[in-house]
């Protein structure tokens, strides 16, 4: 599933009230009420790259261990498994090269794939991520994108925000457009229309039909 919205609209709150419940000032969060009746279940959690410290001295292959320590008690070591999932998490991800590198000294596609692995190493049944598409190019996205359809099609349930309407509207099932509030939500076809663009984002959005998907044909001007 796929959030979409302007910056400030409340996407990466929402993220992080089904994270960790927040003193709410008014409403509900229909997530956690699962959680009080049944066991929680495991998230992995992909933050905006633009959150992170990179002085932090820190190596990829230590990045991605942390993960194992979401979901379960902080103890001073890991266990063999441990290790081995994050071997091959990190190979198919490509950056098992990359293991005793400084995390700041990747790319932003690398640094994007060590986190994406953090959070994957916990073997999430709920993956969430905050703009895991910002500030790669074009081949990383499709690649991450590809990986997250594979996953939901493996069982794992994935909520992205993103500002990237044409790359969700090709590899998400479901959409929802925030502002505050919710504005709309179902598949691209009904949720990616000129006129709920221009509802969500304030901006007029051209939105084109390419092979039976609906994508937005030029950049955005400000609707006054």
């Amino acid at each position: 599933m796929g959030l979409l919205g302007p910056s400030g609209s409340g996407k990466t709150t929402l993220l992080r009230t089904i994270l960790v419940p927040l003193n709410y000032t008014e409403g509900q969060s229909k997530s956690t009420e699962i959680y009080v009746s049944q066991k929680r279940p495991k998230i992995g959690y992909v933050p905006q790259l633009e959150t992170i410290d990179w002085n932090f001295p820190v190596t990829v292959e230590e990045v991605v261990m942390m993960g194992h320590t979401m979901n379960r008690p902080l103890y001073p070591w890991h266990k063999k498994s441990e290790k081995k999932l994050a071997s091959q998490i990190m190979d198919r991800l490509g950056i098992y090269h990359l293991v005793n590198h400084h995390i700041r000294d990747l790319s932003g596609g690398q640094q994007q794939r060590a986190f994406l692995a953090r959070a994957l190493v916990s073997n999430p049944s709920l993956l969430l991520l905050d703009e895991p598409t910002s500030g790669v190019d074009i081949k990383t996205r499709d690649e991450v994108m590809h990986l997250l359809h594979d996953l939901n099609h493996q069982g794992v349930t994935v909520i992205m925000t993103t500002h990237e309407i044409n790359a969700v509207a090709v590899h998400l099932p479901w959409l929802v457009c925030i502002n505050g509030n919710i504005l709309a939500e179902g598949p691209p076809s009904e949720v990616i229309t000129t006129e709920m663009l221009r509802l969500t984002y304030g901006a007029e959005m051209p939105v084109i039909q390419y092979e039976g998907m609906p994508l937005v044909a030029e950049s955005p001007h400000s609707h006054n």
